[in-house]
């Protein structure tokens, strides 16, 4: 059984939900830690719990055939991971992988689904919530296929930085790299460039936004329309 019951959610698709609904929902939530790249379920593995991250970021990847991995959609504290279990798919078509670690709370697929079919509340949420995230997914193939690594790369750390309220990101350029689907090197020299910018600064796997609106104003125009997006929701 949960033991947060006397706080606040942490988790905004938790937190807008009808106080009834939440209620019930509360004895199944189970608190949990998301460790940096834990894989929460594979490519083609059933869906066995939602995710509703705190602080936590949670990547969305699919996987190329030649073993490449690119991100398609991150998950924070604006939504949850799982959501295709209640359109009716069973089993994920992208790995779920902690990106930046933090709490959380899960819940039973079965539990969630159960739920939905049956209170208003919730079902609109989740719908209106897929709809966002199927939208980012969208965006994020656009971006890909039409804008630069140092856009793209501040794209990625502005809604990192949304996520987890914070400055300073603790991410690895091999890591950043796959979440981009580009080169290491790549991935350096945008840095670099950002760097001398004066936008950030990198070091050792810790890299710290020092001009916020800076970078949103070097960002491609997929920052502002995602965030726009879940601004709706």
């Amino acid at each position: 059984m949960s033991t947060f019951a006397s706080t606040a959610p942490k988790n905004s698709l938790l937190a807008a939900l009808p106080d009834d609904e939440y209620q019930r929902l509360l004895p199944h939530l189970e608190p949990v830690i998301l460790e940096h790249a834990a894989v929460l379920y594979e490519i083609e593995e059933p869906i066995s719990h939602f995710y509703f991250p705190f602080e936590a970021v949670i990547s969305l990847v699919t996987q190329m055939e030649d073993g490449r991995i690119v991100e398609v959609a991150l998950i924070g504290n604006e939504g949850a991971s799982g959501i295709a279990a209640v359109l009716g798919q069973n089993v994920s078509a992208e790995r779920a992988i902690v990106q930046i670690p933090d709490s959380g709370v899960r819940i039973k697929t079965s539990v969630i689904v159960e739920e939905f079919n049956r209170y208003q509340g919730l079902h609109t949420l989740l719908l209106r919530y897929a709809n966002s995230l199927m939208r980012q997914m969208a965006q994020t193939a656009a971006c890909n296929a039409s804008h630069t690594v140092e856009e793209r790369l501040s794209r990625w750390l502005l809604m990192c930085q949304d996520r987890v309220k914070s400055a300073e990101l603790n991410l690895t350029q091999e890591f950043i790299a796959e979440m981009l689907g580009t080169r290491r090197a790549t991935v350096n020299v945008a840095a670099v460039n950002l760097q001398s910018a004066g936008l950030i600064k990198y070091n050792r796997g810790r890299i710290r936004i020092l001009d916020l609106a800076g970078l949103s104003g070097f960002a491609c125009e997929c920052y502002a329309a995602v965030k726009k997006e879940f601004a709706g929701t």
